[in-house]
């Protein structure tokens, strides 16, 4: 009985075959690879890579954060810098456009960032929007010494109270644009957290309106039936506010 030819363990290649020139692929490692064909793609291309970076940043700042691997100051001027910059890229129409939207471009470029996502909607330091959760130390201070605020001046409150004048004026005046009051607000709650840590009645609507401006188009504009509600509600959280200095 005839022995069977034993199985190559690979498929040998027939004799007859030659390369050839013209099948053959030249790859120049010097060469350099474009991905834009003009500056104005260039650009783009730039500015959407640099939020790319700046979602991906800010999502391990915010587990930082929450580890407290980061000091808050520290924390605070990152975060603040980010959220300027997202912002600042996104003010490009063309980027804007290109862009779409965060949830978007997350879809696109298969990435999660559950932490940046929530810090862009809200698009304040977590220290700024929530300062009474403090992660400076894990131990618990015994309830005699710790401060339920902080010492604030005569200059700060001034200040504070200021600024909800400041703000409140500009609703009777008509400024209902999301670029005229989102930043005096941010001011607002800046300064109000200077004065006090704890919460008071009305602070919540405060953050709720900057999160609501904060979603808004840059000229886009409250009703009058939103302008009316912001005016309300930003009175009853001056009224707490300045219960809390009593």
């Amino acid at each position: 009985m005839l022995a069977s030819p034993r199985q190559l363990p690979y498929a040998p290649t027939p004799y007859s075959y030659m390369p050839t020139s013209s099948l053959s692929a030249k790859i120049n490692l010097d060469e350099e690879v474009k991905l834009s064909e003009t500056a104005v793609e260039r650009d783009l291309n730039d500015s959407l890579a640099e939020i790319y970076s700046i979602i991906i940043t800010l999502d391990g700042l915010e587990k930082a954060y929450i580890k407290d691997s980061i000091p808050e100051t520290e924390y605070t001027e990152i975060c603040s810098r980010l959220l300027k910059q997202y912002k600042s890229n996104l003010s490009d129409d063309t980027v804007a456009r290109s862009f779409g939207d965060l949830e978007t471009f997350k879809r696109q470029w298969d990435i999660e960032c559950p932490r940046a996502t929530e810090r862009l909607r809200v698009n304040l330091p977590a220290t700024i929007a929530d300062p009474s959760s403090s992660h400076t130390s894990t131990s618990t201070p015994h309830p005699s010494t710790a401060p339920s605020q902080p010492s604030a001046s005569g200059s700060k409150i001034l200040l504070a109270t200021e600024n909800f004048i400041t703000f409140l004026d500009a609703l009777k005046l008509n400024m209902l644009s999301k670029d005229a009051l989102h930043p005096l607000l941010v001011e607002l709650i800046q300064s109000v957290n200077e004065v006090t840590l704890g919460d008071f009645e009305g602070r919540p609507k405060i953050i709720s309106w900057l999160i609501r401006l904060n979603g808004m188009r840059a000229q886009e504009e409250l009703s009058e039936g939103e302008a009316r509600e912001l005016v309300f509600e930003m009175e009853g959280a001056y009224a707490g506010f300045k219960k809390t200095l009593n």
